[in-house]
């Protein structure tokens, strides 16, 4: 029998037919930059080359523009909410093939467990997944997941196929001040993805040095500059709560693609079928005034090259036929989306066993437990929003105080916030305030909050806020918005606290509702439970929030609600 690679050759001679030729478009060159007119042959799921071929089947595509398959550089599948089978059926047709994933999100609830499962099921479907192995678990000494992963963990998840490097990061402070524990995870892996807010200077090449080459956290030119200067590849995030992409466009447009790629870090299911997911960075970059073929450079072969992945990420002979017809390059929405040169069939549903259920452990809680005794007219540490980001600000304010305890006062935009562990049920839980969400009554709360996935919860009163994370508790996790003692809507997220395992369609119309419901209790963010999940990630800049209390994240230490 003819071994594959022996037929490829013969399609690429031009001594056998193809199995499909695509006919007629404009082709697009990742690596000169150019239009080709010119066909496209594939066999076996692979480009066996351009120009003038016969093939068993041919598809016309006069008047369309045939790019790759979009690469999205650094996500996290779990922040979709949706069973990967959904994920699939919500990107693929908007040209996404292939996506680099971290699954620290699943792994602070679950486990290693959690990770082999996820990837386990990502194998059966059409999208392709490549996972980095989450260097994270915690991502900081302050946070409580259900179990550490140790070197030991993540060095048997690097044998994994498909598991391609140490995923990002975070704990920069630890990597510059050489932590043994953070460098002997370095050691696992020669390709090491980063993440790095803020980090300049001697200390970024302290952490650059130590083997990371890559970071998706610039949010200025500034930053993103040192890091290209540095030999670093900067992944543009253009996510639902952090939006990087108009800040850095000047970058890109003064250097060229080299070295930049796009990625969507954290995308909502509504933000994804509302505005599009990679290809939707590529329409906002040209738009912008970036020349097509540089944003499409920085969604294609870019990705691929930076991850190692020589087989995808552009229309040339041994790449995989993942195909793009565009009918035109402002939208960037494929008309036909071949992968692996096929269009996509029927995709599996997802199998999902019951032991990755029932993961939210909380035990008796009542509204004394958000009490915040409030003595003396001492001033108050307080969380402060940025808009599209999801950096804060480390505010000091006078709180509200009634009867001897510091209350959310609306009227001051104040609202009162909590972490709650949820793995183990230890009843331990941080307190805090917050500025900017607008809330005016009632309460938020999720079981999504980077990274460790402990309840968080923001609201105006405290029996709001009990009766929020009492409603989570009883439906295995997912995110509320209650006003008093009523439900106003509910995500259920059942598996992991984290994915739903409802239908695409039921979820988009839930998020959706959940949204709405936040600005009928006055909320002005506009991703709120984006926003409200990150503020319990403690390796992001300024002033966090985690079980274990505030944090302090320029000092990388715990501190007290009081401010000195």
């Amino acid at each position: 029998m003819t071994s594959a690679l022996s037929r490829l050759l013969a399609v690429a001679r031009g001594d056998e037919p193809a199995d499909l030729v695509v006919r007629g478009g404009e082709v697009f060159s990742a690596f000169t930059r150019e239009w080709l007119r010119t066909d496209v042959a594939v066999v076996d799921g692979y480009v066996a080359g351009l120009g003038e071929y016969v093939g068993r089947e041919t598809l016309d595509a006069t008047g369309r523009w045939v790019v790759p398959g979009f690469v999205d550089a650094h996500m996290h599948l779990e922040s979709s909410k949706l069973l990967v089978d959904e994920f699939a059926r919500l990107v693929l047709p908007f040209g996404t093939t292939a996506v680099v994933a971290d699954p620290h999100e699943i792994a602070n609830v679950l486990g290693t467990d959690g990770i082999h499962w996820l990837l386990d099921v990502c194998g059966a479907i059409p999208l392709d997944v490549w996972f980095m192995a989450s260097s994270c678990v915690p991502a900081s000494r302050f946070e409580s997941p259900r179990r550490a992963l140790t070197t030991g963990d993540l060095d048997a998840l690097l044998r994994r196929r498909r598991v391609i490097g140490l995923a990002e990061m975070m704990n920069f402070p630890g990597v510059v001040h050489g932590d043994e524990a953070e460098l002997a995870k370095l050691a696992l892996a020669r390709h090491v993805d980063g993440h790095a807010p803020g980090v300049l200077g001697r200390d970024l090449n302290a952490y650059i040095a130590a083997g990371i080459r890559s970071d998706h956290e610039a949010s200025t030119v500034e930053e993103g500059r040192e890091r290209l200067r540095a030999g670093m590849w900067l992944l543009i995030r253009e996510a639902s709560a952090a939006r990087n992409l108009h800040a850095l466009l000047p970058l890109l447009a003064e250097l060229g693609p080299s070295r930049i790629a796009f990625c969507t870090d954290d995308r909502e299911p509504e933000h994804i079928a509302d505005d599009g997911h990679i290809n939707s960075i590529v329409r906002d970059a040209v738009a912008g005034g970036i020349p097509v073929e540089d944003a499409l450079v920085c969604a294609t072969l870019n990705p691929a090259a930076w991850h190692g992945l020589s087989h995808l990420g552009a229309v040339a002979p041994g790449y995989q036929a993942d195909l793009l017809l565009l009918p035109d390059l402002e939208r960037f929405v494929p008309e036909t989306v071949l992968k692996a040169g096929r269009p996509v069939a029927e995709i599996p549903e997802a199998e999902v066993p019951d032991w990755v259920r029932h993961t939210v452990r909380v035990g008796a809680l009542g509204q004394e437990v958000f009490r915040i005794p409030w003595s003396g007219g001492g001033k108050a540490r307080v969380i402060g929003l940025v808009p599209g980001q999801i950096v804060t600000e480390s505010l000091v304010e006078e709180p509200t105080v009634r009867a001897g305890e510091a209350v959310a006062d609306p009227e001051r935009d104040l609202a009162k916030l909590a972490v709650i562990e949820r793995h183990l049920a230890t009843g331990r839980i941080g307190l805090g305030l917050v500025r900017g969400f607008g809330l005016e009554r009632g309460a938020l709360a999720s079981t999504v909050a980077h990274d460790a996935h402990n309840i968080v919860v923001v609201g105006t009163s405290d029996a709001s806020m009990a009766f929020a994370v009492r409603r989570l508790a009883n439906i295995g996790g997912g995110i509320v918005a209650v006003d008093g003692a009523r439900v106003v809507a509910e995500l259920p997220l059942p598996v992991a606290g984290l994915l739903s395992d409802a239908p695409l369609d039921e979820v988009l119309t839930r998020s959706r509702a959940l949204v709405d419901a936040a600005r009928e209790l006055g909320c002005t963010v506009e991703s709120p439970f984006q926003s409200l999940s990150f503020l319990a990630l403690s390796v992001i800049p300024a002033l966090k929030l985690t079980d274990r209390g505030l944090v302090d994240v320029d000092r990388f230490e715990l501190v007290p609600l009081e401010a000195a």
